[in-house]
């Protein structure tokens, strides 16, 4: 058996799904690449992400309680990647997409992306460096096309993955298994 390295304390979970989180600021769109977004509940439907304190973004979750999580394709990797080097201060991102709402009327998202999630702030957990805002779910928006037997296809959406700390773009790799079934025929012992 090999022995196991130590790396340290500053780990990132392997990859990571980059996004584009939405927030409406003054009464304008706005967009930035995020990578630290999970799912933190099943019902109610949650999702949480990780925002640096220094970004132009808090602002917008701070005025409106609403937020969009947008999944681009690996065909927007140059949008999404500029969309995490400037700062909405400065550039209107949002001039980059065809930015449409839902029931909201807040969430502003990108109708490029194969998959957006519509999203009413639960709460925010303070942390030393990022806000940690949990959202609930309140709709999903598709198209046909990125669907598989009524549910998103990972392979058809082609999402844009995360790596760190090396920063570079993935895309989703080969089928390897049914999840909560491959495993059934494992004996210990």
């Amino acid at each position: 058996m090999m022995e196991k390295k130590r790396l340290g304390s500053n780990v990132f979970m392997y990859p990571m799904p980059i996004t584009l989180l939405g927030v409406n600021i003054s009464g304008k769109p706005n967009f930035m690449a995020l990578g630290w977004v999970t799912r933190v509940n099943a019902n109610p439907p949650m999702v949480g992400c990780g925002v640096g304190k220094h970004h132009y973004t808090p602002q917008g979750f701070d005025e409106n309680k609403t937020f969009s999580i947008n999944f681009p394709s690996a065909d927007m990797v140059r949008k999404v990647d500029y969309c995490g080097l400037v700062s909405g201060k400065d550039i209107d991102k949002a001039r980059l997409f065809d930015v449409f709402y839902g029931d909201l009327k807040t969430a502003p998202m990108i109708r490029e992306c194969p998959l957006c999630l519509e999203c009413r702030l639960i709460k925010v957990v303070q942390n030393p460096t990022n806000n940690f805002y949990i959202g609930e779910i309140v709709a999903s928006y598709t198209e046909e096309q990125y669907c598989s037997e009524g549910k998103p296809d990972i392979k058809k959406i082609n999402p844009l993955l995360l790596t760190m700390p090396d920063n570079r773009y993935w895309t989703v790799g080969e089928y390897a298994g049914d999840a909560w079934s491959i495993g059934k025929n494992v004996k210990v012992g």
